[in-house]
């Protein structure tokens, strides 16, 4: 599998790779390092720097379809977490359809069980500095598509979706705030097929027009908002940021209510309401509900999430651009 992070490694920075190299992570070091890495896993802490260049080119030949890039959440950590996740993804995919889509997971440096409290404000600012980084990694992708013209190589056409699970979606708002504002300013409109916001731990103004988020909605085809009011890490989150008031209300979480006003969001974002089935597939937390059943089975938000992927429209009411996902 490959993946791309800012995590600290052990090894020294090399300004380009001109033999892949082994390398370690320093589980030391939790700050948001400024430089990216772009790897290969070859098994359980076994990892292959390649550097930009080969990845990229591996994205372009490889017999997959399309790309899902995956931003993991708060509190997670390579090997007991994101990986597995990812390996999950990658299996219900394939399930489906062998080449239909190659999981690329977007590692960034989260703290690892110091205290929950502690931890949740370390990650956020680890989240808010990755993103300076993660922009680096679209210029870079931008940067060789250029290139690879340029030289009459074909450029790579696979389509790109975008799955940013918790606090990930922290990381991968800023990512294109930052992108933006230093970054190519003749972007194009339509980077992402579909981008799929899991039990978003952002504010849910977010994605209203002028909202922090509203470069996810012109850089995206789809928005597809997935989120539970029983929520138990978003309840938390919910405290946590009790400084993030307005008119002297904590402002809600995007994945724990939804969108704060439905009037005021683009005509791309589309809102899916978690609540019935989400501990279903994570209990007691009701957090990471978009993978397998107890049974390995696919729970229905993969399920709904697959159509959007195999088709590229989201399963929603027409009218409302709702839904209840296991409403009956």
């Amino acid at each position: 599998m490959f993946f791309v992070t800012n995590k600290a490694i052990n090894e020294p920075l090399l300004s380009k790779i001109e033999v892949p190299r082994r390398i370690t992570f320093n589980t030391e070091n939790n700050q948001a390092g400024q430089s990216i890495y772009f790897c290969r896993r070859n098994g359980a802490n076994d990892y292959t720097e390649i550097g930009s260049a080969n990845l990229l080119e591996e994205l372009r030949v490889s017999p997959a379809e399309q790309i899902l890039v995956y931003i993991h959440g708060f509190n997670n950590q390579p090997e007991s977490d994101i990986f597995p996740r990812a390996q999950e993804l990658q299996r219900l995919f394939d399930a489906v359809k062998q080449n239909l889509v190659l999981v690329l997971p977007i590692i960034w440096p989260c703290s690892d069980h110091i205290g929950i409290i502690r931890d949740y404000y370390y990650d956020e600012d680890a989240a808010d500095a990755s993103a300076f980084a993660f922009a680096r990694l679209l210029e870079k992708f931008l940067n060789w598509q250029k290139v690879n013209c340029t030289d009459g190589v074909p450029s790579c056409l696979k389509r790109i979706n975008m799955l940013a699970h918790s606090m990930g979606n922290r990381v991968l708002r800023g990512t294109l705030q930052r992108w933006r504002e230093y970054g190519e300013t003749s972007s194009p409109l339509l980077l992402f097929r579909n981008t799929f916001l899991v039990a978003a731990d952002i504010e849910d103004e977010s994605l209203q027009k002028n909202g922090k988020g509203t470069q996810i909605c012109e850089l995206s085809r789809n928005v597809t908002v997935y989120y539970a009011n029983d929520d138990l890490a978003l309840r938390t989150s919910k405290v946590a940021n009790d400084g993030n008031m307005i008119n002297g209300r904590r402002k809600r979480r995007l994945g724990h209510s939804g969108a704060e006003d439905t009037e005021l969001l683009p005509r791309n974002v589309y809102l899916v309401d978690c609540d019935e089935i989400n501990n279903l597939y994570d209990k007691p937390k009701g957090h990471a509900y978009f993978l397998n059943d107890d049974k390995g089975q696919p729970g229905l938000v993969f399920q709904h999430i697959l159509h959007s992927v195999q088709c590229g429209r989201v399963d929603i009411d027409a009218a409302t651009r709702m839904k209840i996902l296991g409403c009956t």
